[in-house]
């Protein structure tokens, strides 16, 4: 089967969502010129779409690349593609209930990367899929000292999804953070919600001890909650479908 045949088998409104989803991460401030999301082929489980090396906010349908788990692009042409595409294409390959994956550098969450001693977790109840910790991916124990904190091939992309492990979020020293799920929507607001409880953990942390929710509390809540996750995605594609258009409008008036 070509890769024509290929793409085309993927269903429109997936590719449709992924493009909402670009949008979204980026007028809800947790993406910006950088960083990604993808979701899993939905006939193929052994690849995943992701949008061509550009700004999160400018991605339409005819920049959408199909990929192997290997980080190949199955229908590249030539056009660039993320350096960091093997996050994606290994935590699939890792965890078969993962659908889609968001990396991402939202400014609230990457001082929990790199202060060990205020680990991220769930503080407020919309969070409650961070659980009582959230993992540190340290790329000096995979790449050793004097990397770009980049993951740039396949065997750190492996590093990367061991040590998120089980959870939904693992932290990037330096770097930023991943988060996953068994849906495009569930992953967009889970990266959402991960900024939005570090910047709450910040200011809590401020006023004196904080009391944080438990693993038992985390788990109830996030099964309450992410049930209600639509309700979010059409709220946040509406505005986000505005600001892009004018974006757009004026990336062609150029």
């Amino acid at each position: 089967m070509g890769a024509e045949n290929a793409t085309a088998a993927v269903d429109p409104q997936l590719i449709s969502d992924l493009i909402s989803a670009n949008h979204i991460l980026y007028d809800q401030g947790v993406l910006d010129a950088f960083g990604h999301v993808s979701v899993r082929h939905d006939k193929d489980p052994q690849r995943f779409l992701l949008a061509r090396n550009m700004a999160p906010a400018l991605v339409t349908a005819a920049d959408i690349v199909e990929f192997q788990l290997d980080g190949t692009a199955i229908n590249g042409a030539g056009r660039a593609v993320y350096l960091e595409r093997f996050i994606h294409g290994e935590i699939y390959r890792a965890r078969a209930d993962v659908m889609a994956v968001v990396h991402s550098h939202s400014p609230a969450v990457v001082p929990f990367s790199a202060v060990q001693t205020s680990p991220l977790r769930a503080l407020c109840h919309m969070a409650g899929f961070l659980g009582t910790s959230t993992p540190i991916y340290e790329i000096r124990d995979f790449a050793g000292d004097g990397s770009d904190l980049l993951i740039t091939d396949n065997r750190l992309g492996a590093s990367l999804a061991q040590v998120l492990g089980q959870r939904s979020v693992v932290l990037m020293r330096g770097h930023g953070s991943t988060a996953v799920a068994d849906s495009l929507v569930t992953a967009v607001y889970r990266a959402v919600y991960t900024e939005i409880n570090a910047r709450i953990q910040t200011d809590a942390l401020r006023l004196g001890p904080v009391n944080f929710m438990s693993e038992a509390e985390g788990r109830s809540t996030a099964q309450t909650i992410e049930g209600q996750g639509k309700r979010a995605w059409d709220l946040w594609k509406k505005t986000a479908e505005l600001r892009c258009a004018e974006l757009a409008a004026a990336q062609t008036a150029v």
